[in-house]
C-alpha cells in the first residue's frame, strides 16, 4: 500500500481542493518526491499554483460556486488525480498502477466531499463545512508530500 497511498491521498485531495492537490504536486516535485518532469517545479510555478490553491478556497464559499459533480469540474478533478497518482508512484509501483490509484482517489474525494459538504454554502453551517474540508485537504496534502518517496538525484 505504501508504494500507492501517495497516489490515492493526493487524488483524495484533488477531488477535496483541485488546486491544492496542484500546490501539493509543484511542492513535491520541487523535493525531487515525483516522476520524471512532468511536474513544473520551479518558484514560478509553485507560486502560482500556490495563488490559486488560495482562490480556490475562497472562492469555494461563495453562494455561485458550481457543483463539484458537474462533468467539467468532476472531469479536471480526476485528471489532476491521475496524474498526480502517476507522478507519486512508489519506486515499486507501476506508473499507469498509479494513475489508477489518483483517479479513484479523485472520484472518492469528489463524492465523499460534496456529501460531507451539503448542498449550500450560503449558510452558516455550510461555510463552517468547507473551512473542515480546507482543513482536511491542506492537511492531507502536506502528509501526502511528506510519505511520498525521494527520487535518486533529487
Amino acid at each position: 500500500m505504501r508504494d500507492h497511498g501517495p497516489s490515492f491521498g493526493i487524488g483524495f485531495v484533488a477531488g477535496l481542493r483541485s488546486m491544492t492537490a496542484c500546490a501539493a504536486l509543484t511542492v513535491a516535485a520541487a523535493e525531487g518526491r515525483t516522476r520524471g518532469t512532468v511536474i513544473p517545479s520551479g518558484p514560478v510555478a509553485r507560486s502560482l499554483a500556490v495563488a490559486a490553491a488560495l482562490a480556490e478556497i475562497a472562492g469555494d464559499k461563495m453562494p455561485f460556486a458550481p457543483d463539484r459533480r458537474i462533468p467539467p469540474s468532476f472531469a479536471l478533478r480526476l485528471v489532476i488525480g491521475a496524474v498526480g497518482g502517476w507522478a507519486l508512484a512508489g519506486r515499486r509501483a507501476a506508473p499507469e498502477a498509479g494513475a489508477l490509484a489518483g483517479l479513484a482517489g479523485a472520484a472518492a474525494g469528489t463524492l465523499l466531499g460534496r456529501a460531507a459538504r451539503g448542498p449550500d454554502s450560503r449558510h452558516a453551517a455550510g461555510r463552517a463545512y468547507g473551512f473542515a474540508e480546507d482543513a482536511v485537504a491542506v492537511a492531507l496534502a502536506a502528509a501526502v508530500v511528506a510519505s511520498a518517496e525521494r527520487r535518486e538525484g533529487a
